[in-house]
This record gives C-alpha cells, sequence and structure tokens, in this order.
C-alpha cells in the first residue's frame, strides 16, 4: 500500500472515530444535565439532539467493527499469525471487564453485605462496553471460521449480522429471566435492565466487519468518489425500506431498539453518514492532530467522562448533584467543557508520553 493510499484510509477512520467520540461525550453529558421542562418535542433544537442521540450507539458500534476489521485484515496473515488476534483478545476482555468494573455494586470490593438487589441488577446489567467487547470477540470466531471453512468473511458477517437483527425481535419478547442467570439473561434482552442487549446491538458491531473488511481490501477506493455515491445509494435503500416497513406495519414502534424497521433505519443512517464523511476524506490531506489522538483514544475518553458524569462506587459523580437541573444553555456550555477537558486530557498523555521517549532515548 502507499503511502498516498494509507494517508487517506487514517483520515477516514479516524475523522469517523472522533465524530463518534464527540457524539458520545457530548450526547451523555446534556442527556445527564438537561431539566425536563426542556426535554419537549416542541423544540426543534432539542428534537434533532434527541434523533442524533439516539443515532449515536450504532454510529460508535458500527465504526468499532469497521475499525477492528480494518486493522486485522490489513495485516494479511493466517489467522494463528496474525497479531491483531492476541490484541483483539485482550481488548475484548479488557472492555468487558471495564463495563462491569464501573458499575462495580460497593466499594469494599468483596464486601457485599449491604448491596441491594437494585445496585446488583444495575452490576449486571449490559452496557455498551460488554457489549462491544463481546461483539469483537464474535468477530474474531468468524475470522477463525472464515479461513477454515474458506469463506469469504463479508459472507459471514452479513449473515451473521442479519441472524441476530432477525431474531432480534423475538427475543425480545421472550422472558429470559426464567430460563437462565440473570447475568447472562442481559445479554439477551433488555428486561433485566440492559441497555445494549447482544441482541440486536452486536448485529451493528458485526456488520462493521463488512465495511472494514472491504476497506481493507480496496486501498485506493478513496480516489473516487464513487465509493461514497454507492454507500449513499445503499444507506437511502435501508431507509426506504424502513419507512415502507413502518407504512405496512404502523403499530411497530420506531423507539423498540429490536424492530426490524428501527434497525434497518439505523443501519441507512450510518451509512448515509459515512457516505458524508468517506467524501470529505476525499477532499481533505490533512487533518488536526488531536482528531486523531481522539480517535485513537475512545475508550480513555468513554471511561473517564462516565466516571465524572455518573460516578461509581468510589467516587460521586455530577449526576447525583445535578441530575436534569441545568438550563439549555448550561447544559450545551457544559457539553462543551466536558468535550474541552477530555480533548485536553487526551493532549497531555499524548504530550507525556512523546516528552517520557525523548527522556529515555
Amino acid at each position: 500500500m502507499s503511502s498516498t493510499d494509507l494517508k487517506h484510509r487514517i483520515i477516514f477512520i479516524d475523522l469517523l472515530r472522533a465524530f463518534a467520540v464527540f457524539q458520545m461525550v457530548q450526547g451523555h453529558t446534556i442527556d445527564t444535565l438537561l431539566a425536563d421542562d426542556f426535554r419537549t418535542s416542541e423544540s426543534l433544537i432539542y428534537s434533532v439532539w434527541f434523533f442524533m442521540r439516539g443515532m449515536t450507539a450504532p454510529i460508535f458500534m458500527f465504526t468499532a467493527g469497521t475499525v477492528f476489521t480494518y486493522l486485522f485484515r490489513l495485516v494479511q496473515r493466517p489467522f494463528h499469525d496474525n497479531p491483531r488476534v492476541i490484541k483483539g483478545i485482550k481488548r475484548g476482555l479488557l472492555l468487558i471487564f471495564l463495563g462491569y468494573l464501573i458499575k462495580y455494586p460497593t466499594w469494599k470490593v468483596f464486601d457485599f453485605s449491604n448491596v441491594s438487589d437494585y445496585s446488583w441488577q444495575i452490576f449486571l446489567a449490559v452496557d455498551v462496553l460488554q457489549l462491544i467487547g463481546f461483539g469483537l470477540l464474535a468477530m474474531l470466531l468468524l475470522l477463525y471460521i472464515s479461513e477454515k471453512i474458506n469463506l469469504n468473511p463479508y459472507i459471514l458477517f452479513i449473515v451473521t449480522s442479519l441472524c441476530v437483527f432477525l431474531v432480534s425481535p423475538y427475543f425480545s419478547t421472550i422472558e429470559w429471566n426464567n430460563y437462565l442467570p440473570q447475568a447472562i439473561a442481559g445479554y439477551f434482552y433488555s428486561g433485566t435492565g440492559s441497555l445494549f442487549p447482544f441482541f440486536p446491538w452486536a448485529g451493528y458491531v458485526i456488520a462493521g466487519g463488512v465495511l472494514g473488511s472491504y476497506l481493507a481490501k480496496h486501498p485506493t477506493v478513496f480516489k473516487s468518489s464513487k465509493f461514497s455515491i454507492a454507500l449513499l445509494a445503499i444507506g437511502a435503500m435501508f431507509i426506504i425500506i424502513s419507512k415502507t416497513l413502518n407504512m405496512f406495519s404502523p403499530a411497530e414502534s420506531v423507539t423498540n431498539s429490536a424492530a426490524t424497521s428501527t434497525i434497518l433505519f439505523r443501519i441507512g443512517f450510518v451509512l448515509l453518514l459515512i457516505s458524508l464523511v468517506s467524501y470529505v476524506s476525499i477532499k481533505v490531506s490533512t487533518i488536526p492532530k488531536l482528531i486523531v489522538l481522539i480517535g485513537r483514544n475512545t475508550l480513555l475518553i468513554y471511561v473517564v467522562h462516565l466516571l465524572i458524569l455518573y460516578g461509581s462506587a468510589w467516587n460521586p459523580g455530577l449526576y447525583s448533584q445535578f441530575s436534569h437541573s441545568f438550563t439549555g444553555w448550561q447544559s450545551f456550555y457544559s457539553a462543551i467543557v466536558m468535550v474541552a477537558l477530555m480533548s485536553s486530557m487526551v493532549i497531555i498523555l499524548n504530550y507525556l508520553k512523546v516528552r517520557n521517549k525523548e527522556l529515555v532515548t
């Protein structure tokens, strides 16, 4: 791969990751602080923000799957020789561990005598870190299977994501807590309080693998706008199908994450966004280093900003003091401050890392 091609690829992926991170940080901040009086559909600003907030998770998960598969396939080695295998396993397990650690029910570590049932429910509920962690491990398994049976990973990713999406409406109606331990049942549906159960949310991670594989296989794809136009057309098709399903099934709730029409719409919107980012990457030769650093420190930013907002067993968060108490402007400024804090943290850590290398050499 030439340096020119690689430059375009990095710009495209880093822009996508940075957008997902910024969207996530501001969404969590405003949702935590904005007073209920300002949460009204009569406000165009709030309606647009609320819509984009609903798109944040699909964007974040699809991007995670795209980046992971892209980096894995770039190595072009057999599965057992690919260094991304060990890195992927470590990354997946770390995400799962941090997902549970953030919501650990007691600061005493091993003393659970005063832990309430509600605290246990929050701890066992599946959140985005656990979901992406298991999603990445599932993608590694699919990549292994595709090599062993000599099957194109495109096909395996498409079929698996479709299966996850198609069974999700049915799985959401089953009371899994009656058949499985709560810690496991939370991965099948939201009835235990899980925000991001494996069904349907892992489908977005796996679907991102389709794009990631394509990007790794076609290093010159960004030299033409045809790629962006193709994504635009596919995304529009998904949205049209979604709206058509809503016309024939008006009773299906658009807020139901497991609904087929909702899944199709979100996939379509993500593809439309990616088409825009890929088109912009054609026109841009360089991007600020901060954008690159933000995109490469998504996990750190995610964990730190959650600890600030929601706290943990070891520290209080803003939620406990200022939950739903800010005006619109106060929430807006708070979101800007939070984004600035996360950006500053990444800059400082990168400076210390670079400075440490200079001192060592």
